[in-house]
Formats: C-alpha cells, structure tokens, sequence
C-alpha cells in the first residue's frame, strides 16, 4: 500500500532554506518538495530510520556523515552520496559530510554521470581508468569529489558514520560494515539493467529522480 506522505505543516522551522542552486537543480528540487513522493509505510519506516539518524547525530553535536555502499560504487551509491549533499545544503545543515563505496572498486560510470549532467549537475573528471570527479550543484555549495573505492577506503571516516546500503548484493555481502553507528539497508534496482537498451537514458533519470526524492523524505523528517 501506498501512503501520502506529510509535507511540511508549518512554515516555523528552526532549519535555513538554500535554494541558491543551479537552475536546472533549483527547478528539480522544487518539483519534489511541492510533490514528494508517495512510498509504503514499509519504506517510510525506513527513510525515517535514516532520518532519525541524522537528527541525532546533529542534536549531538558532532556532525553527520553517511556513506552510501552498493557492490561497485558505480551508479547508485554515487547518486546516493550527491543527493544527500544537496539536500544537507538545502535543509542548512552544517557539519555534513556524505560519502560512498563499494564491496569492490570500478569506475563511476558514465551513464550515471550522462544523468547527472543532463539534470544540470556541474561534472568535471580526469581521464584516467577510475577517474576522480569535482560534482558542482551550485554557485556557493560544496564541491563533492566522487570516484570509484571501496567502502573502507582511507578516503571515507573509519568510524562514526552511517552506513547507507542502496543495493541488495551490498547488504549480503556487508552484513557488518566496520566502523558504522548504523548500518541501513535502503535499496534500489540498478539502472544497468537498461545499458544500451532503448530507455537506457530514462531508466539513469529516474532512478537518480527516485534516490533524490526519496531522500528528500528522510532528510524532511530528520529536521522536522
């Protein structure tokens, strides 16, 4: 069953709106907060656990920092990590930190990235086998640098985080994840399944549309 899920009831939030975003992020990012989406209550729960998460790492005072795992951190534990960002960024959060990794090492690929740009995300890399990418969604927002890591990588906290798994051989295959406060299961079906069919463009769109949204609804929780 599906539920609508509650928006905001009051403008009186002790939290700050950014929305100095890139026009292309600016209108995203209008489009889910004026229609969130509707999810089971059996997902709900589960974005309110992660939400739950980084309120209290906030209230504590010591920062949040989660890292977004699948298999080969190649597509959905990215998307996972830039959209967490630009949700922190808009909600005001400070001292937030989002990350990502994989069980093993690839590449980011470029299909995700395709998206990714074409939903006017700024995106500049090497071109180097497992290139290092600068990912921009705003004149005065944090930069968030994305490649391809495991998730134990020196690169992401060793301990003191989050642990986001977004796809289902990550959380067989990570039944404890070293270091992490929670360890989270919230997964997706991975846009490869499309690579060079026909909707290959629009399966990448709305799975990055799907993880943006949906974390949109923990973060609304978190600072509500």
């Amino acid at each position: 069953m599906s539920v609508a899920n509650p928006f905001f009831a009051s403008t009186n939030r002790n939290i700050t709106i950014n929305m100095n975003f890139f026009p292309a992020i600016r209108s995203l990012v209008d489009g889910i907060v004026e229609h969130p989406p509707a999810v089971s209550e059996e997902r709900m729960s589960l974005l309110e656990d992660l939400g739950d998460y980084v309120r209290e790492r906030k209230e504590s005072g010591e920062g949040v920092k989660l890292n977004f795992i699948c298999t080969h951190n190649s597509r959905r534990s990215h998307l996972g990590q830039i959209w967490a960002q630009v949700w922190a960024s808009y909600f005001g959060l400070e001292d937030f930190e989002s990350y990502s990794g994989g069980t093993e090492a690839t590449a980011f690929h470029p299909n995700a990235i395709s998206a990714l740009r074409n939903q006017g995300f700024e995106i500049q890399g090497d071109d180097s086998s497992n290139p290092h990418y600068e990912v921009r969604f705003g004149e005065d927002t944090p930069s968030i640098e994305c490649w391809s890591k495991v998730y134990s990588d020196r690169a992401n906290p060793p301990t003191g985080f989050g642990a986001v798994m977004v796809c289902d051989s990550a959380v067989e295959a990570c039944p404890f994840v070293p270091g992490a406060q929670r360890r989270l299961g919230i997964t997706y079906i991975d846009p490869k399944v499309s690579d060079g069919r026909p909707e290959q463009d629009a399966t990448y769109r709305e799975r990055s549309l799907q993880i943006g949204a949906e974390l949109f609804l923990a973060f609304q929780h978190a600072t509500t």
